[in-house]
């Protein structure tokens, strides 16, 4: 089982984030500050200081926490290649704020000392992708050791554990309450599964330069006429009846792309070959299919 191909090929926003938390637990780090970045009730309502909510969405406590943090929304980024750059980004603005706001009311009602500050990082979004990763993502390989049974998928649930008992209840707690709030997208409350932001806002982290240490794209395959374009919703009158595309064989990196994804091989080269090779356009043309 894996994220599909190496990098943060089509997976802006999730190079984004992660690039993102590192810079600001590295920065507030080496400032000694990081041990402070956790927010509370008091600070949000009572000292009004929001710019410490904020920063303590991108920013983890400690260096262990950024190593399976950051292997988790890399794996994830599984997610935006499957729902495209423009739903996932709506997908990571519904996860942080309403496990923002549920952990709001728990530590309300709760109020246990313990829990007077929680852990900073993001919690709500890597908890909340826990809930796709278990009804979505199959299961490619089973083992066994020592008589227990395992699955490829169990190194990124013990990654997950590893994380949410990293701080005991101050990270439990935000753990929880992103997985709601992934059960609640699930649910598509408000119809938020139909938002998309705006192209110019969703073509923003495509524009962004930094550097993916993924394999480059293969270039574009020629047709079976040599340099003459091809019309997927075009039929050439004459001799050729059917789509020029059609002739075009899938690139084998696409094809494993949406297997990763846990759709069929042969159905998976079938809408590549009606989406003209594009990979987001094949991935919906899947779901709309199932």
């Amino acid at each position: 089982m894996n994220g599909g191909p190496s990098g943060f090929n089509n997976a802006p926003v999730t190079r984004a984030l992660v690039i993102v938390c590192a810079l600001f637990t590295i920065v507030f780090g080496i400032q000694g500050r990081s041990s402070n970045l956790g927010w509370s009730y008091q600070d949000i309502f009572k000292k009004l200081q929001l710019w410490k909510l904020i920063v303590s969405v991108f920013s983890f406590s400690s260096t262990p926490e950024l190593i399976f943090g950051a292997y988790l929304l890399y794996y994830f980024r599984v997610f935006e290649r499957q729902i495209g750059s423009n739903k996932y980004s709506v997908f990571i603005l519904f996860s942080v704020i309403v496990s923002l706001l549920l952990e709001t009311i728990a530590l309300k009602l709760l109020k246990d000392p313990s829990l007077s500050i929680l852990t900073s990082g993001p919690y709500g979004l890597i908890f909340s992708s826990f809930v796709p990763f278990y009804l979505d993502i199959p299961v490619s390989t089973r083992f066994r050791v020592f008589s227990l049974h395992f699955s490829d998928k169990a190194f990124i649930y013990l990654a997950g554990l590893q994380l949410l008992f990293s701080s005991w209840k101050r990270s439990i707690l935000p753990g929880l309450c992103g997985i709601l709030a992934g059960c609640l997208y699930r649910m598509n409350v408000f119809r938020i599964r139909r938002v998309k932001f705006p192209d110019f806002i969703a073509s923003f982290f495509s524009r962004l330069s930094w550097p993916s240490t993924g394999s480059t794209p293969s270039p574009a395959p020629r047709n079976a006429l040599g340099n003459v374009p091809s019309y997927a919703s075009r039929q050439v009158e004459g001799n050729y009846a059917a789509p020029l595309s059609s002739a075009v064989e899938p690139p084998e990196e696409s094809i494993t792309t949406l297997v990763s994804m846990g759709f069929d091989r042969n159905s998976a080269r079938q809408a590549l070959i009606r989406a003209r090779n594009d990979v987001n356009a094949a991935t919906n043309i899947l779901l709309e299919s199932q």
